[in-house]
């Protein structure tokens, strides 16, 4: 079997083990999107869509996030890792938006890799969500299974992601992240992979056998 056709394999796995959309974030504008992907960093999906509600109910716009001072934004994210770091990079990225970019994210990953508190990782699953950019995210997870699976051979994220964007159909760079953060925290996580219970072990390169 060619490794352009394992890798078929393993994506039409995916898909029918894990769906082909995710379970998105509460919020109805760009700039929430943001604010909840980087309150996310270190911290579980959990945490966050318990702290939205009330987060976006009392600051009802971008330019009011803005204008807020950072105290005042943890007050909303306390239940969040990092959160007082978090509420300063939140209201430094809001004050760029409104400031620089007329108050809606931009569209383009050079534009807000500029914001406040965006990293890479974050821009891209950003506009992938937002926008649909194809864009191939590497959180942990990706980084590690995608290794395993014998897909990349990169030594940090970016080599990784670079890799993938050359193994992956376009269509599927989307939807690799949230599969694969599924699988990685379920069976192949990073203590120990359970290679007997995964569904992608025909195909994978390292599969540890008993």
């Amino acid at each position: 079997m060619t490794k352009k056709e394992k890798v078929t394999h393993v994506l039409n796995m995916l898909d029918k083990t894990y769906g082909t959309t995710k379970e998105g974030f509460y919020h109805n504008h760009d700039w929430q999107l943001l604010t909840a992907i980087m309150l996310s960093a270190q911290s579980t999906d959990k945490q966050v869509d318990e702290a939205l509600p009330e987060l976006f109910g009392h600051f009802q716009s971008v330019q009011a996030m803005a204008e807020a001072p950072a105290e005042e934004i943890e007050q909303y994210i306390r239940s969040v890792g990092l959160y007082k770091n978090k509420a300063k990079n939140i209201k430094k990225c809001c004050e760029q938006i409104v400031s620089e970019y007329g108050g809606k994210v931009p569209d383009k990953l050079d534009e807000v890799l500029k914001l406040a508190g965006v990293g890479r990782k974050t821009a891209t699953l950003f506009l992938a969500d937002a926008y649909g950019i194809p864009g191939v995210t590497v959180d942990t997870h990706v980084f590690r299974i995608s290794r395993r699976l014998g897909w990349a051979e990169g030594k940090n994220p970016q080599q990784v992601e670079q890799e993938l964007m050359k193994v992956l159909p376009k269509e599927h760079w989307n939807r690799i992240n949230f599969q694969l953060i599924y699988l990685g925290r379920a069976i192949c996580t990073a203590r120990k992979a359970r290679c007997q219970d995964c569904p992608l072990q025909e195909w994978c390169e390292k599969k540890e056998v008993d």
